[in-house]
């Protein structure tokens, strides 16, 4: 008999959030993909196209850790439309000594949204400029909000701009984070207007046609790319990739496939047989990263098992330090 802990998206958000000790879990997770071990398989992706959806289910093991996360990870992105949010989900815990299920972390895409948000802020802190201000946010949805509140974390952010497909959305996006965050956020009409003077640039959405172009951008800054996680996706024009002066992804044999490499591959922007760090080797000092202040450095993040695991561990052991959730026998 096996005693399985249930915790809800209240009782997560209770114990884990959008700080630093969760933007060093997910450091940390990288650094591990890096030193070695990891046992990480493909993500296993179920398309649903006729309603816009999609179920990802990623997974990894941590050796060092006691237990390994499978995550279930639907994403249907016409919901907004009738009031539901776009992402949900939850997270299953397994021993790694014996398979039996540990936990059942009921998040709702809450976890999800945490360690995406705290690899954005990990990205930021290994390739943009130390003394970055102004950030640019394509998106205005619920990542989007994450991604600007993750960059404060560690740079000095004192300025942003969000664009976003509906104006609208922008605006509001923008009007709630000046008032969380305590500096200005405008909405911007054009894109390129958002990018233009930019320290740091992150797109956070779903498109399946590049929205950032190569000729908008410029020396010395930063580009975080978070939304191209399937074949299909694509925010940033494949000629920015040949134009970076470093080029960077979480997983190299995954956005060789799903994420902007996999578009730069096609285009002939980059040669398929060429070499890129990938993040975890920058924070494990294989990799210099940035190293000087006018490059253009772009990061190529398609989310990874191993921050599943890394944040799901993490969060049960806070809320198990708490006592919080309730427990049940298989």
């Amino acid at each position: 008999m096996a005693i399985i802990r249930v915790l809800t998206e209240a009782d997560l958000q209770g114990q884990v959030r959008l700080d630093e000790n969760a933007v060093t879990c997910v450091e940390s997770a990288f650094s591990a993909l890096a030193s070695g071990g990891v046992v990480m398989p493909p993500i296993l992706r179920l398309d649903i196209h006729e309603n816009n959806g999609e179920v990802d289910v990623k997974t990894a093991y941590v050796p060092g850790l006691d237990s390994f996360a499978i995550k279930i990870s639907p994403g249907f992105f016409d919901n907004p439309a009738i009031g539901l949010p776009s992402t949900n989900g939850l997270m299953v815990l397994f021993s790694a000594k014996t398979g039996l299920v540990e936990a059942l972390l009921l998040d709702n895409g809450y976890l999800t949204d945490v360690r995406t948000a705290a690899a954005g802020a990990v990205a930021a802190r290994c390739l943009s400029r130390e003394d970055s201000e102004t950030a640019a946010i394509f998106g205005a949805g619920a990542q989007a909000k994450l991604q600007l509140e993750a960059l404060t974390l560690v740079r000095p952010i004192r300025q942003a701009r969000i664009w976003g497909r509906r104006h609208d959305a922008a605006q509001e996006t923008a009007a709630a984070l000046s008032e969380k965050l305590g500096f200005e956020v405008s909405a911007i009409d054009e894109p390129e207007e958002a990018v233009r003077g930019a320290d740091i640039v992150v797109t956070s959405t779903p498109s399946t046609e590049p929205l950032l172009k190569a000729d908008w951008l410029e020396a010395g800054q930063h580009v975080t790319a978070m939304g191209s996680d399937a074949e299909h996706k694509n925010e940033l024009e494949p000629a920015i990739l040949k134009r970076a002066d470093q080029y960077v992804c979480d997983r190299y044999s995954q956005c060789a496939t799903l994420g902007e490499l996999h578009h730069a591959i096609a285009a002939g922007s980059v040669s398929k047989d060429a070499e890129f760090p990938e993040l975890g080797d920058v924070i494990a000092g294989k990799h210099p990263g940035r190293i000087s202040e006018d490059q253009l450095t772009v990061c190529d993040l398609t989310g990874t098992g191993v921050q599943d695991t890394a944040i799901a561990t993490f969060a049960r052991e806070r809320c198990d330090a708490a006592g919080i959730g309730s427990q049940f026998n298989s």
